[in-house]
């Protein structure tokens, strides 16, 4: 088999450790007089993807699924996780260790009030939790007469004996080319930004903030090119940036030092402190500020201002350059998986490719584009059961043969020109009646996003239903979000945009969602179709509002093998032929002869 170069199939956990692992841990919070602790899936920064350093639930317990949380006490432990991963986090753990339990309908919280006994020292790494977060805990705390209490240094640190050093990856300059917007005029309009919050700075803890302000790139998590790093942008003045200095070049550091101040993390301490003294007010993101920092600055006399760091929506909203940057990443990556979907309709069939084989055949096809940075996450690579698994991810343990059913590949690259995710769904032999009513009613709820037109200030949870409808007419449900945000060379989910019924923020042109409905039997199936669209002006002859739409960035052809043409509109048919004229014209060129022919017959009129 050959081998990939950006993912891994290899199972990194056994279950069989969490027993002795939670014991080691019982005995260290026995030593400092606790009587339980918290362990989230995070790091301090609450990024997604975590460096191998701050993997604490993965080593105490197995699960690796990218959100969840553990508590041990002396006499229980529970592992909880939300629906994406409740299967996988029963067969990563230890039942008899950790209780198994749903993140959203029983959460830690409401777990505590059962578990929890008057005069109980609960502890949690400050670090690794945000205010509102520690604020649910004080008062379950509160409720059961028990004790919160914040932890110099992280008990799991000290029973993990070969835990990895923190990452030390170079930055790199991301160039204006590709940036579009220079450092200093990002700064400006960050400082504008506070100025009309009324307030006197803004510590920046999400890495991808900081990277966007400083037209920066890193290396120390996977499958996002950060540079993990904090930065304090203060409404007049020069900006402080918080980064170990080991991971800067000469040229880059004499870069840097023209737009900002470089500290280590650790002067965060006295800066925020003296800052605190001076009786400023600043603002703190409610996402991905640490209460550690939150109560520094507040112990010393500081004013919090607790919200959204206005980075985090210029960032969302991408300037031409980055927009264009994508609609090219999109053609070239297009191009890979156009060729990886003719391998497969040669290939799948004759019943000796895995899960594995697959995923590793589409990740050849982007590395051949020459220009592959990274995958911008594993790649879901399902066949049959497994696609039912919404947040899958194959193992050498899990890999499974590719035979008659729905085989279900999502993917993405990282490039410097832009961040790509799309989903394929695709039928390897005859489809039953029931799989292609259920295909052609996700690819109905995805028409829907692709053609929707809606006023200024609307919201991705007032457009959710679209996607939803021709599921629900059936008495059908997915329990995932329709589309997440995409950045640009960053987070293949990048917020606040999103399109779910938690969409909260208002869709604005420039930027950039996934259009993402699903549909999932469990144990049989599953179904998601996946293309990146663009928010952006739409002029109706007679319209009284501004009024906006999506251009699709995403060129690959769905599989019409799949599709129950009586369950379409005309109009649907016309926007799905459209779209199938426009791979084969943006797509043709840039795949060689063969491939070309196969598109052609893929992409022919309904």
């Amino acid at each position: 088999m050959a081998e990939a170069r950006f993912q891994s199939f290899a199972q990194r956990t056994n279950p069989q450790n969490a027993a002795p692992r939670l014991a080691a841990l019982r005995g260290e919070l026995k030593k400092r007089g606790l009587d339980g602790f918290i362990i989230p899936r995070t790091d301090q920064h609450q990024n997604e993807y975590v460096p191998k350093c701050d993997e604490r639930l993965a080593w105490l317990t197995g699960f690796t699924g990218s959100w969840g949380v553990a508590v041990a006490l002396h006499d229980a432990a529970a592992l909880f996780a939300d629906g994406r991963y409740t299967a996988q986090a029963r067969e990563q753990t230890d039942t008899q260790a950790f209780a198994c339990e749903h993140l959203i309908d029983n959460p830690p919280d409401h777990w505590l009030e059962h578990h929890l006994k008057p005069g109980m020292r609960l502890g949690y790494d400050p670090h690794l939790h945000t205010l509102d977060g520690v604020k649910r805990y004080e008062a379950v705390c509160a409720k059961m007469g028990a004790i919160l209490v914040p932890v110099e240094t992280n008990p799991v640190d000290s029973v993990w004996t070969d835990r990895p050093a923190p990452p030390l990856a170079p930055v790199k300059l991301h160039p204006l080319d590709k940036a579009g917007d220079s450092t200093d005029t990002k700064i400006a309009r960050t400082a504008a930004k506070l100025a009309s919050a009324g307030v006197d700075g803004v510590l920046i803890s999400d890495p991808h903030n900081v990277a966007w302000l400083f037209n920066i790139r890193g290396g120390d998590v996977s499958h996002t090119p950060l540079p993990l790093a904090y930065a304090y942008m203060p409404r007049e003045g020069k900006p402080m940036l918080f980064i170990d200095g080991r991971k800067l070049a000469d040229d880059v550091r004499d870069t840097l030092a023209k737009h900002a101040t470089l500290a280590s993390p650790e002067e965060m301490i006295a800066t925020l402190t003296k800052l605190g003294q001076a009786g400023q007010k600043i603002r703190f993101d409610n996402a991905t500020a640490a209460v550690r920092w939150i109560n520094l600055f507040r112990d010393a006399g500081g004013h919090v201002d607790h919200g959204l760091d206005p980075v985090s929506l210029m960032k969302a909203v991408k300037n031409t350059v980055e927009i264009q940057g994508s609609r090219n990443a999109h053609l070239r990556d297009g191009a890979a998986v156009t060729r990886f979907l003719c391998f497969m309709a040669h290939e799948a069939h004759k019943g000796g490719m895995t899960e594995i084989d697959a995923a590793i055949a589409l990740e050849k096809f982007r590395l051949e584009t020459g220009v592959l940075m990274e995958l911008s996450f594993p790649s879901i690579s399902a066949a049959g059961p497994n696609a039912a698994l919404p947040h899958y991810r194959v193992t050498e343990q899990s890999n499974r043969r590719i035979e008659n059913g729905f085989y279900l590949i999502d993917s993405g690259g990282q490039y410097e020109d832009g961040t790509t995710d799309i989903t394929r769904t695709l039928a390897v032999g005859e489809p039953s009646a029931e799989m292609k009513d259920r295909f052609t009613r996700v690819l109905k709820g995805h028409i829907a996003i692709a053609r929707a037109v809606f006023p200024k200030g609307t919201s991705g949870a007032q457009i959710d239903a679209f996607a939803r409808r021709p599921l629900w007419e059936a008495g059908l449900e997915f329990d995932h979000g329709t589309g997440h945000g995409i950045g640009s060379y960053l987070s293949v989910h990048e917020g606040p945009q999103r399109i779910s019924k938690l969409g909260h923020a208002a869709l604005e042109p420039g930027m950039i969602v996934s259009n993402e409905p699903g549909y999932y039997k469990e144990g049989h199936y599953g179904i998601r179709l996946e293309n990146l669209v663009l928010v952006e002006p739409r002029t109706i002859p007679g319209a009284e509002r501004t009024m906006y739409g999506f251009e699709t960035l995403t060129f690959a052809p769905f599989d019409r093998h799949a599709i129950e043409k009586t369950l379409l509109t005309a109009d649907e048919i016309a926007w799905l032929d459209a779209y199938h004229r426009a791979v084969l014209a943006k797509i043709g060129p840039l795949v060689d002869h063969d491939t070309k022919l196969w598109l052609e017959a893929a992409t022919k009129p309904l």
